[in-house]
């Protein structure tokens, strides 16, 4: 299983900001938001991740990142010239995920989650599986219509009037067609290839599985202004009743013995000024 980040695009509702940094690279309290999609991932087991970025942002997220070996994964980055839709990141990526299954991410979703976890991957076999979430507010997102059977019957992409509450969130996993799939796809009325046109063929061919996310878990979507800020406040709130670091890489990383406390230690003398490594080195500490 391979993953891909999507964290193109230009970043529109977070102008003026966005003309000079990616969407992405903002903080999400104390931490980019590229982090999150990242530890989702991993999470989930995957070590091999392609970044799909703009060419203005590239040595700005390899500056941050590098090669992903301080995680003890592999990052790759490709380039997204302009955006032409969500489903477009499997044409992008076709050489590198060929004839692998893949799981798709958003750059601005947000995940904490005990459903999402390595078994998901380990009963993943073919078809799509996608995350659901309940929502008060479905006609804001894709949204799920089930049939009489509690079926997936289809996928409706903002709708006036919501079929159910079951909002589709920004996590996918693919089996090894959706490269051909894409492909297939024309441009909708927005010019765009769409990730709900390419979910609804799975669909009708019967091969989609739905994970709805249990009410533990929190699913954000940041990218407003204002939900920029309020997924900053839910994780420091978090952080700070838990005691935890949430989508931190270095120590999901740790946790799964990716890498070893040595290597983290080396990266924590490098930055004991911030509060960001001040709270790795109190998670050594512990350990």
């Amino acid at each position: 299983m391979k993953g891909i980040i999507l964290a193109g695009g230009s970043g529109t509702r977070l102008q003026p900001i966005t003309s000079i940094i990616s969407k992405q690279l903002l903080p999400i309290f104390d931490k980019p938001m590229i982090f999150y999609p990242l530890v989702t991932l991993m999470e989930l087991g995957i070590r091999e991740i392609i970044i799909i970025v703009t060419p203005y942002d590239l040595e700005r997220f390899k500056s941050l990142l590098g090669k992903g070996d301080k995680y003890g994964i592999k990052i790759e980055y490709l380039i997204q010239d302009k955006p032409n839709g969500l489903a477009e990141a499997f044409i992008i990526t076709k050489q590198k995920i060929a004839g692998s299954k893949t799981t798709l991410i958003l750059g601005d979703n947000i995940f904490h989650s005990n459903s999402i976890n390595e078994n998901v991957i380990q009963e993943f076999n073919s078809g799509v599986k996608i995350f659901s979430y309940i929502v008060k507010d479905p006609e804001r997102y894709g949204v799920i219509k089930f049939n009489e059977h509690k079926k997936v019957e289809q996928i409706v992409e903002k709708p006036r009037i919501a079929p159910s509450n079951a909002a589709v969130t920004g996590l996918y996993c693919y089996d090894e067609d959706v490269v051909e799939l894409a492909e297939s796809l024309l441009p909708s009325s927005r010019g765009e290839l769409e990730i709900t046109d390419l979910n609804n063929i799975y669909i009708k061919n019967k091969k989609i599985d739905v994970v709805t996310l249990d009410k533990s878990s929190i699913w954000l979507d940041s990218g407003t202004f204002s939900s920029l800020q309020e997924s900053s406040n839910i994780i420091s709130s978090l952080q700070k009743r838990n005691g935890e670091l949430i989508g931190s890489p270095e120590s999901t990383a740790l946790k799964k013995g990716w890498i070893s406390q040595d290597q983290l230690s080396q990266q924590v003398s490098l930055n004991r000024n911030s509060a960001y490594f001040q709270n790795l080195a109190n998670l050594l500490d512990a350990t």
